[in-house]
């Protein structure tokens, strides 16, 4: 029996003889991408032995991100055959891919990886696969589906449907809404506002207009700053739709500080404890939509059948899915005592 090196040599090998036939027979790259996938499947682990599992993630510069490190922490330290190795995250992906390089040369079993910016990590989860390294892709993705196994995220797109739908019928169709997006450029801020953007439009045609779109990249702080430049410069505001609830509470304290709590209402997203509060005692808060950052805890138990080349025992199919998407519920002060105990 070949051990778990060996193994990974061999799909290495594989990956390059695959590659090799594919650039002959002038195959798209379609297929290279899974080719990359079937050789970097997993299944490198032999029950009974220790599955080591590297994690990378960006700082833990608000509540979301720090909760979603110390729930991976948590589920590792569950499983006895589980050796995990965290390094200290940043919001530089320079710093990210120098990171993943060093994990990559540590030759764990499976890397878990939420990266600070898709674009930029790609090359560097790519090369973990091309050497059998499976990785499992958190939240944010990579921009090839060829440098993951398997990708565990909440609904983007879904989060802007939710937000359309509850906003289109709160304001009955007619209103000015700000955007607060998070970072610009990620995939999360595109699909969270092409969402929204889609459904106001289907829903309401012209009838609810964004007078204001900005970026305050999932901050409290830069929240706060670019909503009190916004309440400057547009008098009439009758909604205000949010990508986080971290950031969220900067755009309020900004509203109240204005006194002008009473003029609108706003929605976050996440699910933060924070949040769930402020909905429970109603007000401007008005709803928030579910993006719980126990998806780390999932990526890594995901991780773990991977790398030992079990699937689910609820499915019939023997190995992981390729995807795994979390629904965005919508949380407002009709069901928020259902979810308080998820919040974080």
């Amino acid at each position: 029996m070949r051990n778990r090196r060996q193994q990974r040599l061999l799909g290495g090998l594989t990956a390059i003889a695959l590659t090799l036939a594919a650039c002959e027979s002038g195959d798209d790259d379609a297929d290279s991408e899974e080719d990359s996938e079937e050789a970097s499947g997993g299944g490198a682990v032999q029950e009974g032995e220790t599955v080591k599992i590297a994690f990378s993630a960006p700082g833990d510069d608000h509540g979301w991100l720090a909760a979603l490190t110390e729930n991976a922490e948590e589920e590792a330290a569950l499983h006895d055959d589980v050796e995990f190795i965290l390094l200290e995250g940043t919001n530089d992906s320079a710093a990210q891919v120098s990171q993943v390089e060093q994990l990559i040369a540590d030759d764990p079993d499976v890397l878990v990886i939420l990266p600070h910016e898709g674009d930029p990590l790609t090359p560097v989860a790519l090369e973990a696969m091309e050497q059998g390294i499976p990785v499992v892709n958190v939240d944010r993705e990579f921009s090839t589906k060829a440098a993951y196994r398997t990708w565990i995220g909440g609904d983007n797109y879904g989060i802007g449907v939710s937000a359309g739908n509850f906003l289109a019928e709160q304001l009955d169709c007619q209103g000015n809404v700000v955007e607060i997006q998070g970072i610009a450029g990620i995939s999360v801020t595109e699909q969270r506002s092409a969402g929204f953007a889609d459904t106001i439009e289907q829903l309401c045609g012209d009838g609810i207009q964004i007078v204001a779109q900005q970026p305050a990249d999932f901050l409290p702080d830069q929240g706060l700053e670019v909503m009190e430049a916004i309440l400057q410069a547009e008098s009439d505001i009758d909604a205000v739709y949010t990508h986080d609830d971290d950031m969220a509470m900067g755009v309020v304290s900004a509203i109240e500080n204005a006194g002008r709590e009473d003029e609108m209402i706003l929605t976050g997203a996440g699910g933060s404890s924070a949040a769930m509060e402020r909905i429970e005692a109603g007000g401007l808060y008005a709803a928030t939509f579910l993006y719980n950052p126990s998806m780390s805890a999932s990526a890594v138990r995901v991780a773990r059948l991977i790398a030992l080349g079990e699937g689910f025992e609820e499915l019939v199919e023997p190995d992981v899915p390729s995807r795994i998407e979390l629904p965005a519920t919508t949380v407002t002060a009709d069901n928020v005592a259902d979810f308080a105990e998820f919040g974080f």
